[in-house]
């Protein structure tokens, strides 16, 4: 099999998060900061341990670093909690489900919020003249899909976040396809609120996502319960992380995170070369065929998206997989905006994502299969 939907989520996983996992299930299993004995104390060690690289790596304070279920979770908890009544929020196109259905839900509960769509005005990402032309006197928060899951576009994200930092406009990135592909400086870029998913460039386990914190600003639960503090008290607590993080975390993934972001630190010179090395050859030999390329070849994310005539992406992607064994994904993946920015609402688009852990071999057999499916199965060339 030849692994290609790493934007999904990653397939291989390295030695030293395989090897946590493993430790996770035979020595950490107490509830971290639940109970007082040895155990529970030494496995609350370890997430904290956690939080400080991923803090570390971000650059803003531990404690506000909040381990949540995945990005989505992230993403909803930024945007319900920080809620305006009467507000008004912008997000761009390139923007995925998890933004714009919290977004939606707002207007429906809130007849006075709403919510403009930045268009891109720039081939390679979104830049602040887009979100400028967007902003109200009532704006509160701008979301901004800093690399998107169907071609990789990139964001502007120092422009966009000095500049909203000079409008006291809170600044939320989604950096779902971004995180290990990307050195984020939250404090040095504006960044007030950004989610990351673990499972895909930190080649961590699903199930695990986190929303990081810079700054002074409300936000306010959207998921209650046991924090292990303040258990007589009816509402959640007011300290970082407790007041985010209702009920038992997922500690068997939270530390497979922290070593996904040592694996990344330590690689990630190697995993940007060799990356960007792999969808520049990628493009050039697409480019000589007649597919339909919607990436551009300054990528270093991996996302690499393309069509075949008018066929619809799906059927591509299956007859990749049942006559080459070859995963990639097809369909519009949950971003309806982008590809209506693309026009490609009528067949989505073939997104091939490539992880550290893919050769050139495999984007050989890539190009081989295509070439045939043109030749042989369609007969355009």
């Amino acid at each position: 099999m030849i692994y290609l939907d790493n934007s999904a989520t990653t397939f291989v996983k390295p030695k030293n998060i395989q090897r946590i996992m493993s430790n996770a299930l035979n020595i950490f299993t107490a509830n971290p900061g639940r109970s007082g004995h040895k155990q529970a104390i030494k496995t609350a060690l370890a997430v904290e341990n956690v939080r400080e690289l991923v803090a570390n790596y971000v650059n803003t304070s531990p404690e506000k670093i909040i381990f949540t279920l995945n990005c989505t979770d992230a993403l909803n908890s930024a945007i319900l909690g920080t809620h305006k009544k009467g507000g008004h929020i912008v997000c761009t196109v390139n923007e995925h489900n998890s933004v714009l259905r919290p977004l939606q839900h707002l207007k429906e509960i809130d007849s006075d919020f709403s919510f403009t769509v930045a268009e891109q005005s720039k081939s390679g990402g979104i830049v602040w003249e887009d979100i400028e032309n967007c902003l109200q006197d009532n704006t509160y928060l701008v979301i901004v899909n800093h690399i998107s899951n169907v071609n990789g576009d990139i964001a502007d994200l120092k422009t966009i976040g000095t500049e909203l930092k000079k409008r006291n406009i809170l600044f939320l990135v989604d950096g779902a396809q971004g995180g290990g592909h990307f050195k984020y400086d939250m404090q040095g870029m504006g960044i007030n609120l950004l989610a990351f998913a673990a499972h895909k460039g930190f080649y961590s386990p699903q199930g695990i996502g986190c929303l990081c914190l810079n700054g002074d600003f409300e936000i306010s639960p959207i998921r209650f319960g046991g924090t292990g503090t303040n258990s007589l008290e009816p509402t959640m607590p007011e300290n970082f992380p407790e007041r985010l993080e209702a009920g038992t975390l997922n500690t068997p993934a939270i530390l497979c995170f922290g070593e996904g972001i040592k694996f990344v630190q330590e690689n990630f010179k190697q995993i940007e070369t060799k990356t960007e090395d792999l969808i520049t050859y990628l493009h050039y030999e697409l480019s000589k065929l007649p597919v339909k390329i919607y990436t551009k070849t300054e990528n270093t994310s991996g996302v690499f998206a393309f069509n075949i005539a008018d066929i619809h992406s799906q059927d591509i992607a299956s007859y990749l997989d049942e006559k080459w064994n070859i995963c990639v994904r097809g369909g519009y993946h949950c971003a309806p905006l982008k590809h209506k920015s693309l026009k490609t609402l009528d067949q989505g688009a073939v997104r091939v994502s490539i992880s550290f852990f893919n050769t050139y071999q495999e984007i050989e057999k890539l190009i081989f299969a295509i070439k045939h499916y043109l030749k042989n199965e369609i007969k355009i060339i």
